[in-house]
């Protein structure tokens, strides 16, 4: 008998219904027997079953026109409260699209939220959270933060990779034409930077690299099948995500495996600082820094280190063309400081005022992660008068946060100037702007991240032209 192919569309969405429903209604079933009082979820769109609440981003996109869930959810929240209850798949998950509801979740409430949320594509690149940024909040979270604050990210070690900032630096400004594709050149700078901040050198396979950490981003956000519905084992099973996720990880660690092998006499990058406390000893029987926790540390660092702070500036530059006041404005504060050498120092940087507007500005209209990485609900707490289950898995739309008219004025408006008279920054206490996060998991790396940001920005305007160079600027959004 020939099968038409909507028949068999049926015939499959029926099997995987079934599959999935069994294992829905065990849980519904579980949570039931508990027999406790019916909790005041946060509203939410209707629901339906299976797939949850996944038809209102379909019906999001086909209507924006583009695979944008972070301006979904903003449009959702406008209808149903910045507390907002969706099933994504099988997964419950809490939207926060407000800053009043972004300090209850990581500030009244942090501890109750202080774990990450682990997908099985994550748990493919992370090891079980055997890492900084998706470790459970416990012993090895601690240990590692630890590490950060203490080792890792402290201003002395920051100030002391200076040098490779500036030669950096110095190299992009030889590498400007006038026509050139600015967001490749970006990218490449701030990998190399991060690579010899991080390992002592370039990364001799970078290019293969950032490919590689291209395809985990996008595997890993969130909206493949194995993610949508982790109890499944044969959505686990049959799962290309998931695959390609951990063919992925292998390639990466590979790289990640040749750079650690390699010897080098500098012991001011962060991995030999790594090497050293583990090769010193041990003080914490219970968290040893083994081979593999460094190697995801340090894949970490990449990843952050350099695809964000490259968005950030692809859209600074962006938006400069797009507003020649703002970039004449820019480049004669940066000429007066440099004085048109063509060795930038970090240390005449400390001049600059609008410059760090301008990566204000651009992170803010432009957040480089539109929602902070997800977090869990560790135990059922109450969150602006609402229950929030165990379980509950928790997005913080900071895009929309930070585009929202009730803390900006003119929202949508590329305007640095905004920052010259107001006291909101990035560092946590401000929650109308939290590019970084805040709370316990928070963004350790942060100080890095800007002073990277900052002296490369500055490269393109002390070009002998004083033009930006021209070339192809990434549709991003």
């Amino acid at each position: 008998m020939e099968v038409t192919l909507p028949l068999l569309g049926l015939l499959l969405f029926l099997l995987l219904f079934r599959v999935l429903k069994s294992g829905y209604s065990s849980q519904s079933s579980s949570s039931r027997s508990e027999k406790q009082a019916p909790l005041r979820l946060p509203p939410g769109p209707w629901q339906l079953p299976v797939i949850g609440s996944l038809h209102h981003l379909l019906l999001s996109r086909s209507r924006h026109g583009g695979d944008l869930p972070h301006r979904a959810l903003r449009d959702l929240s406008r209808a149903h409260g910045s507390l907002m209850t969706l099933r994504l798949g099988s997964v419950p998950t809490l939207v926060v699209s407000s800053a009043e509801a972004a300090r209850e979740v990581m500030k009244t409430q942090d501890a109750a939220f202080a774990s990450r949320h682990q997908t099985p594509t994550l748990d493919a690149f992370s090891h079980g959270g055997r890492d900084i940024l998706f470790s459970p909040y416990g012993d090895l979270w601690r240990r590692l933060r630890r590490l950060c604050v203490l080792e890792l990210f402290t201003a002395r070690r920051v100030q002391s990779l200076r040098r490779v900032r500036e030669e950096e630096a110095a190299r992009l400004i030889r590498s400007v034409a006038d026509v050139c594709d600015v967001g490749d050149l970006m990218c490449r700078a701030m990998n190399d930077s991060v690579a010899r901040s991080a390992v002592g050198s370039r990364c001799a396979r970078r290019d293969e690299f950032l490919r590689e950490l291209h395809r985990a981003a996008s595997i890993t956000g969130g909206f493949n099948l194995a993610d949508l519905y982790p109890a499944s084992w044969l959505v686990r099973r049959l799962s290309p995500a998931l695959r390609e996720a951990q063919l992925c990880d292998r390639n990466v660690r590979a790289i990640m495996a040749e750079i650690i092998r390699e010897d080098r006499g500098e012991e001011d990058h962060l991995l030999a600082v790594l090497l050293r406390l583990q090769r010193d000893g041990d003080d914490d029987v219970d968290c040893p820094l083994t081979t593999e926790i460094i190697t995801t540390v340090i894949m970490e660092i990449f990843a952050a280190g350099s695809e964000t702070s490259s968005t950030t500036l692809e859209w600074a530059m962006s938006e400069l063309v797009r507003n020649p006041r703002v970039m004449h404005k820019a480049q004669a504060e940066v000429r007066e400081a440099f004085k048109g050498q063509h060795k930038l120092a970090e240390a005449d940087m400390e001049k600059l005022t609008y410059l760090p507007m301008v990566i204000k500005e651009t992170m803010r209209l432009h957040m480089p992660v539109p929602f902070l990485l997800p977090r869990v609900c560790r135990e059922t707490c109450r969150v602006m008068g609402y229950d929030i289950p165990v379980g509950t898995k928790v997005l913080v739309n900071a895009w929309a946060i930070a585009r929202d008219e009730r803390y900006w004025e003119d929202p949508e408006t590329f305007k640095p100037e905004r920052f010259e008279t107001s006291s909101v920054d990035f560092k946590g206490a401000d929650f109308e702007y939290i590019p970084f996060g805040a709370g316990r998991r928070m963004c350790p790396g942060m100080a890095l991240g800007l002073v990277n940001m900052e002296l490369a920005l500055a490269v393109f305007f002390t070009t002998s032209t004083g033009r930006l160079p021209r070339g192809r600027m990434n549709n991003l959004t």
